[in-house]
């Protein structure tokens, strides 16, 4: 496995500098959100995704992939009832697909709540069916970039759309893509599901429908910061042979975001040395 850090924990730093930090704390990689690099990162120059690239290799590490998808530019829905933004939508989404290639990514993370949560007023199987055009149409943009599109199941506080991990199975298997997937997100499993996490990966790892993990409380905050034990999730892990990224991504950075990232990898590389030990 391999853990990488999403970076807008530590986004007040430059990037050349959030690489420098990672690297130092012992991260291999940086998992990043490309609103951190650009107002509109689907239209990034090929000497910008150069740039940027470059820096991760200067510090030794690599850009795991990209999250937190949709936040720029803004309008964009992936299963509204707008066709022109819909279409837009997957038009950047794409664009997306490409900017992780690019950047030596191997995997995209599609949560971006406020951009799939489905109207009051809206069909729900209408929503549905839209979303499943929106990821057919990535999913075939993935297959060709030699990249993973993930669907992200997200807590009820935040959407009303794709809450599970089954949900996002169904999703998944009705699009019927190799590179189309779902994930894990410690924090949303622990909120939304009706199993344990370790329950989870034991379930859908060896299906091959999980491709990533994300560790984050369910507080919200980093690993090691709530009631989540994440040594069951690292147990669980080994023991069906994950061999991706885990992605340290808290939203409530205490005391503060490079403290938060140094303190979650402290306990996590302590929990991977015991399980080590143990074996």
């Amino acid at each position: 496995m391999k853990l990488s850090l999403c970076n807008e924990v530590i986004r007040d730093l430059d990037f050349p500098a959030q690489c420098a930090l990672a690297a130092e704390l012992g991260y291999e990689g940086l998992e990043v959100a490309p609103f951190t690099l650009d107002d509109d990162p689907h239209l990034m120059s090929a000497r910008r995704r150069a740039e940027v690239r470059q820096a991760a290799a200067d510090a030794g590490i690599s850009i795991t992939g990209l999250h937190w998808l949709l936040v720029t530019p803004a309008g964009l829905t992936l299963n509204g009832p707008d066709e022109a933004a819909r279409l837009r939508t997957v038009d950047v989404m794409r664009r997306l697909v490409h900017l992780c290639a690019d950047l030596g990514g191997t995997v995209l993370v599609h949560g971006s709540p406020a951009q799939r949560t489905v109207a009051d007023d809206d069909d729900p199987k209408a929503a549905w069916e839209r979303a499943r055009e929106s990821f057919a149409a990535v999913a075939e943009e993935a297959e060709s970039a030699g990249v993973v599109y993930c669907v992200e199941a997200l807590a009820r506080r935040e959407t009303n759309f794709i809450n599970t991990v089954a949900e996002a199975v169904t999703m998944v298997e009705a699009v019927g893509s190799p590179a189309l997937r779902t994930m894990i997100d410690c924090s949303a499993a622990s909120q939304t599901e009706g199993e344990s996490i370790p329950n989870l990966i034991e379930r859908w790892v060896p299906a091959g429908m999980v491709r990533h993990v994300q560790v984050n409380d369910a507080n919200r905050q980093g690993p090691g910061q709530g009631d989540v034990t994440f040594a069951d999730v690292f147990v669980a892990l080994h023991r069906v042979g994950y061999d991706g990224v885990v992605a340290v991504e808290p939203f409530d950075y205490r005391p503060d975001g490079p403290t938060c990232a140094a303190r979650a990898i402290g306990y996590l590389r302590g929990i991977e040395e015991t399980l080590a030990w143990t074996r």
